[in-house]
Formats: C-alpha cells, structure tokens, sequence
C-alpha cells in the first residue's frame, strides 16, 4: 500500500462513514440542493480548440474513416507530426474571465456551477501533483478550476465540479492502430496512458475491467481533486459503473463523505445508471428526465446544444422555450436541471450561450418565487402531453398544448406554470376544480387570489366543478408564464 493510499483509509478509518454500501446510505442530500434548482454545467478543455464534432474529438480523431480522422487530415495533417498532445500549446485561455462567467452565471439564476475538472482526454484543468498534464504546468499555465471556483463563491454560487477520468482507460486507444504519436510503451504518467483497446464500438459499458494499477491512479486523481478544490458536489460520467470500480467508488464517497464533515461542508455525488447504491448519492438522468414527481430529490444533466456538450462551429441549438419547459418540468417532480454550456477554446462564453443565459435569467427574475426553495405539489402535471422517461430521451422537445400545466408549491401558493400561454385565451386549470364529492378532489384549499407573475393586471377568475377558470387580458408569452394562486 502507497503512503498516498494509506492516507486515505486513514480518513475513512475515522469515520462516520466507510466504503460499504450499509454506511453510505446514511448519507443525507445537502440542505442547499433541493433549493437551488439550477445549475450550469461547463465543458471546456483541450477538446475546444479544434471544435469540430463534439468533446470526443480526443477519441475519435484517431478513429479511420470518422469524420474527424478526415477533419484532422485536412486541417491538422498527419497524426504523427500533429496528435491531440499538441492541442496543449494551442489552448492558451486568453480570453477565461472569470469573473465574467461568474456575473453571467449569477444573472442566469444558477445557483451552483460545476465544471469539468477531467474530461476522458486526460487533460486536467486544475493544478495537480499527479500528472504535469494539466493547465497549470501547460497550455494556459492558470489554475482555470481554482479561479472559477474563487470567482463563482464570491458570488454566493455553490462551486461543484465533475470527473470523467474514468473512461480514459480505454479513450485513445485507437492512435495505437496505425502509425500516430500514440505509441507503445506508455507509462503511468504519460499523456495517452494507457490507451487499451475498445472490445465492442457500440458497448462501451462491457469493455474489460482496468487495471489495479489505473484504479488505484482514479481513486488519488479524485481524492486530490476534493482535497484541493473542496467541491460542494462531484458528478461522474458514465463509465464509473464498471464493476471493477465499485471498490474504488465506495473508497472514494467514504473518503469525500468524511472530509466533507471534517470541514463542515456537506459533500455530494452525483451519478448514473446505477454506479451507486440508490439512497447513498443524488441520481442523475443525462439528457432525459423522470416522467413522475419523486419523494426524493434528483437532477438532469443536458445542454443548450442537442448536437454536442463543447463548443464546435455546426451546434445545433435549443431555444430559450425549450429549455425553460423542460426546466418547469423537472422541478414539478422534485428534480434540479444542469444546464451545460460550451466556451470557446481562447475562454470567450459564445454570444448564443450568453444570449440563453440572459433569457433564462430574466425569465428566472420575474419567476423566482415558484422556483427556488420551492417543492412538488401533490400532482406534478396535468394536460394532454406525455413526457418520456429516461436517459437520452430528450429529443426535440415535446410540443406542449394549452392544457399542459406543471406545479410548485411555496409558502401560502400554488404555482402553475402554463408550459403554453402564447396568446390571450381563456385558460382552465383543471387540477384546482371543485367538487361535489369532496373525497374525489385533488384541492380543498380556499383560493384568495389569483396573478400572473411579471403582470401588473388583473387576472379574473373562477372555479367550478370543471376547474379554475383564468380571464385576462394577458397578451401571452412565448417562455412559459407562471400563474400564482394564493390560498386563504
């Protein structure tokens, strides 16, 4: 056992919790989680400097026959003169303002960021005693996760960040297969180690159990992380379900769990597909949602752009309406969403993030009230349209009718969001009817008065056995419009 490996049992040693699933359980969801509601995501690295495909450039470029071996033959030339390693002098991070991002992030509504400290290219963007491969000791030679950290506390904005070092022990494998700059022998430390073969392109998830040797090098990479940085929450991408990181996983949340109480800081994991056991971290859905409210809290992780996750010159962007019903959508059942956004590869935030950023943040300033620190109703929708439950699943969008509503609750009122308000029309809540048969009601309650959040009019209004009854002289919007009823 290393001196660095004794050094973490030690702290699970101490406790409260150990790396077994019956302790891990009794970890408790930060109290500021549930009422933050948004976050923002970023990646941002090495990947963003050819800023072609999407963030899995590294991969793929070394992959014949792919569109970014051809884009990289094209533009950089032969793998061997020109390999992802010489992407590092090229990411110079001139234009990373941190505190710009923060201002922007703060005027969006977010309440916790959470960068990618470690994308699967192996690139760290933090300073790091393990591997001269980071931004510290190369390209932009600035602690890039350190200083948006400072900024974005200074701004009261809860700092988390993410690892997906996991996936690296297969992610450059493919420059082995002809001649490039990846070449044997690779040893621990270097930039492409270890590079081992994909067994299956289309099942990533069954690929053969890594090393004790790379294990033991993701369980220090991720200690040294927290210890550093003292993240609020770490996200893992996919891959950390692997069988043969359970053992590692469990070490890692007991030792982040423990240090966490050590500095009276509460500490989180966010994960998929299974990787922890339900109860012991927060469940997230990439690029998907829950189709039911749940009693316990959980999040999405999608993007402003369907196509990729970093910034490339073809992204297909979501529109400010789409993203603020999804939005809607998920905190009715007790969800938070992390919105990613793609920075250029100089640190520059792209005019068409900001400009959804600044949508969502005037949406959340006329909004707030039904949003942050509020929680699920006792139905979480009513209206015609089905929403698709699952990662993945996000598509286009669902095309939300008149009818569809979502609802909050906080303090003395009921928040309906119309997720489709767009002209003036009569609108019908159903969910708050009355009934001749009490026993059959979804609402008792006694309304004082009904408004629509950001209109200084009167809303008339009525309730009968087929609902409540909206009358006014709301001209509609085309983002969601939230109507607040006050209950006596």
């Amino acid at each position: 056992m290393t001196e660095d490996i004794r050094k973490i049992e030690e702290v699970i040693e101490r406790g409260p919790f150990q790396d077994n699933w019956g302790s891990l359980v009794d970890f408790q969801v930060p109290a500021w989680f549930p009422k933050a509601k948004l976050g923002i995501f970023i990646h941002w690295g090495l990947y963003s400097i050819p800023a072609f495909s999407c963030e899995w450039y590294s991969r793929n470029m070394y992959m014949k026959g792919s569109k970014e071996w051809e884009h990289h033959q094209k533009i950089y030339g032969d793998h061997r003169e020109f390999g992802y390693k010489d992407f590092i002098p090229l990411f110079k991070a001139e234009k990373f303002r941190p505190e710009e991002w923060a201002e922007l992030f703060q005027e969006a509504g977010a309440a916790y960021v959470c960068p990618v400290a470690e994308h699967h290219d192996g690139f760290q963007m933090y300073r790091s005693r393990l591997s001269r491969y980071n931004a510290w000791d190369m390209g932009p030679k600035r602690d890039i996760l350190g200083e948006l950290k400072s900024a974005v506390e200074r701004k009261g904005i809860h700092f988390c960040t993410s690892s997906h070092r996991a996936e690296h022990w297969f992610f450059m494998s493919h420059g082995k297969e002809f001649p490039s700059d990846i070449r044997e022998p690779l040893k621990k430390g270097d930039f492409y180690w270890p590079a081992m073969p994909e067994r299956d392109h289309q099942d990533l998830f069954s690929q053969p159990a890594p090393s004790r040797e790379y294990l033991e090098d993701w369980l220090l990479r991720t200690c040294e992380l927290v210890d550093s940085y003292q993240p609020e929450m770490v996200y893992f991408d996919w891959w950390i379900q692997h069988e043969a990181f359970r053992p590692y996983l469990k070490k890692f949340m007991a030792y982040y769990y423990n240090r966490g109480a050590e500095w009276g800081k509460p500490a989180a994991v966010s994960y998929k597909h299974d990787a922890c056991m339900f109860g012991s971290a927060i469940l997230d859905i990439e690029r998907g949602k829950l189709a039911q409210a749940k009693p316990y809290v959980w999040q999405t992780d999608t993007a402003v752009a369907r196509n990729s996750w970093c910034y490339t010159d073809d992204l297909e962007y979501k529109t400010a309406r789409e993203i603020l019903c999804t939005f809607a959508d998920i905190i009715s059942k007790n969800g938070n969403l992390l919105l990613n956004i793609g920075p250029k590869g100089d640190g520059s935030i792209p005019e068409k993030d900001r400009e959804l950023l600044s949508q969502i943040g005037g949406w959340m300033r006329i909004n707030g009230e039904a949003v942050y620190g509020s929680r699920p109703w006792k139905i979480s929708s009513e209206g015609p349209t089905e929403e698709t439950e699952g990662s993945f699943m996000e598509g286009k969008g669902p095309d939300y009718t008149s009818q569809d509503f979502r609802f909050t609750v906080n303090g003395d009122s009921i928040y309906v969001f119309a997720l489709n308000y767009e002209k003036k029309e009569k609108l019908t809540v159903k969910s708050l009817a009355l009934s001749e048969n009490p026993a059959a009601a979804i609402f008792h309650g006694i309304i004082d008065k009904v408004t629509i959040l950001g209109w200084d009019k009167e809303v008339k209004w009525e309730r009968d056995k087929n609902g409540l009854h909206l009358f006014s002289e709301y001209p509609g919007s085309s983002l969601p419009v939230v109507i607040k009823v006050k209950l006596r």
